[in-house]
């Protein structure tokens, strides 16, 4: 006997609606605005009902190529630590900065003076679930920039300085987790999230458009 609407897990409803609209958005069945209209919603509403309702004119189906190009897009990328545990990054009147594919140590040191670094993990690969970011920030400025879907702790003080926070820790136990600690003097500290989950639902639904109108 199948189970009623209102008994499902919302979040498990609320993404088989949203894999209904990319997938009929990439097949141009429905326009760029009618999707972000319904995306929209289906992330906002708390109703199992009006969540279903979003998909009812749609065709529910999926591919294994859209499965598999989901599950690059989304999950968090992981990979086996063969890498030094520690990595120090120092800055002193000047810069740097670390983004793209780089593979995560346990332990990362940034200590800026007179400078600044600005630290990427969107597309990080993690060689393990706990990583400790330990800062020592002097007359400079740390950016970290993270993805939605994983855990972030800050225990950074700061002295005559500032450290501001914006990236909430939504994600599951199973995803990693950031924990951020040291001091901030004279300085600034700045965690955010980079590029937000409807901007990775757009990003992958018009790659997946793309993908299919390049083969007809």
């Amino acid at each position: 006997m199948a189970v009623i609407l209102e008994d499902r897990p919302i979040e498990t409803l609320r993404e088989e609606v949203i894999d209904t609209l990319i997938y009929n958005y990439s097949h141009g069945v429905i326009s760029n605005e009618a999707f972000e209209r319904r995306l929209d919603q289906a992330m906002a509403s708390q109703n199992h009902q009006e969540i279903v309702d979003l998909a009812a004119d749609l065709e529910k189906n999926t591919d294994s190529e859209f499965t598999s190009q989901k599950e690059r897009q989304f999950n968090i990328n992981y990979a086996a630590s063969d890498n030094d545990e520690t990595e120090t990054i120092v800055n002193i009147l000047g810069g740097s900065c670390r983004s793209g594919q780089w593979k995560v140590p346990q332990e990362i040191r940034i200590i800026t003076l007179f400078g600044g670094a600005d630290i990427d993990f969107t597309d990080a690969i993690f060689t393990t679930p706990n990583v400790t970011i330990k800062i020592l920030c002097l007359f400079g400025g740390t950016d970290i920039s993270v993805p939605e879907d994983i855990n972030v702790i800050s225990k950074a003080f700061c002295i005559l300085g500032g450290i501001d926070n914006s990236a909430p820790s939504i994600a599951s136990r199973q995803a990693p987790t950031l924990t951020i600690e040291g001091l901030v003097m004279f300085g600034g500290l700045d965690i955010k999230i980079k590029r937000t989950i409807k901007e990775k639902f757009v990003a992958f639904a018009n790659q997946m458009k793309t993908m299919f109108n390049n083969r007809v």
